[in-house]
């Protein structure tokens, strides 16, 4: 049975990690750039721009959420939606210090979940400069009726016109394999039995990385630097397997913003996205 006050009391403490060009490098490769010279700032350690969204992999709690203390059905979680806003660009190499806390916990009645909502900061060790600030949505499918606040309704973005571009992009069939070297580690991203298991196909893409890939392609279809992206969020709707070819249906939201979604085919893996950047 879930545990509300002992999700709330969790103690994440402030891990610290180090970071270098090279590891930034491998989270750019593992969103499939360097195949086209524009890439290059990204995978160039000798003038090395680091990709905002890197920031999310870093620090990270863990599986805290799998503790029996805490009662959480973890074999029903979906990672359901993510935000991030990146304050400061990250230098080539540092060592950040990160925190956490649970900052909500509602409750969508027995049968039908609760969701969780982690808010996560990223910053350096050194000076406290905000690099990232991010809450990670994550739906308890199997831990609903506890009596818990009720969940917000949420509302959808509806477009009322047709997109403004359709960016598409192939996915390379070794992409999970490259980005998991980032942090993450569940074999539903690697082991054909694990993916089998849960009742997939095959191991699917992570979805941080179509996350990360989101930022990169809007950007650049909307002529924007996907360095210079301020924010980012979006709703995981479906899974993406690599090997597959994604295309982003994005409408512009004015000089700095844009709304996007994402499908493979007419499947829908992304939804209601929403990115801004820097301008200066």
């Amino acid at each position: 049975m879930i545990r509300p006050d002992a999700i709330f009391a969790h103690d994440f403490g402030h891990p610290v990690q180090d970071y270098s060009a090279r590891d930034a490098i491998l989270y750019a490769l593992g969103l499939g750039l360097g195949t086209d010279p524009a890439d290059l700032p990204f995978v160039d350690e000798r003038a090395l721009a680091v990709l905002p969204t890197y920031a999310v992999t870093l620090c990270s709690p863990g599986m805290w959420i799998r503790s029996e203390e805490l009662g959480v059905d973890f074999g029903k979680l979906v990672h359901s939606a993510q935000w991030a806003e990146f304050p400061h660009p990250l230098p080539p190499e540092a060592q950040v210090r990160g925190g956490a806390k649970v900052v909500s916990l509602t409750d969508r009645g027995e049968g039908r979940g609760a969701v969780l909502m982690l808010e996560r900061t990223i910053a350096d060790a050194d000076d406290g400069r905000l690099f990232c600030r991010l809450h990670q949505t994550l739906l308890l499918r199997g831990d609903g009726g506890f009596g818990g606040p009720p969940a917000p309704r949420d509302v959808p973005f509806e477009p009322g016109r047709a997109p403004d571009v359709i960016a598409p992009l192939a996915i390379s069939p070794r992409a999970a394999l490259i980005y998991r070297l980032s942090g993450d580690w569940n074999p539903l991203h690697l082991d054909p039995a694990v993916a089998a298991a849960a009742g997939f196909p095959r191991p699917i893409l992570q979805g941080l990385a179509s996350y990360g890939m989101a930022g990169v392609c809007v950007s650049r279809a909307m002529g924007m630097d996907p360095a210079a992206v301020a924010s980012l969020s979006c709703r995981f709707t479906g899974i993406v397997l690599p090997g597959e070819d994604m295309a982003f249906h994005i409408w512009r939201d004015g000089d700095e913003t844009a709304r996007f979604s994402a499908q493979v085919g007419e499947r829908k893996v992304l939804g209601d996205g929403h990115i801004t950047w820097r301008l200066s």
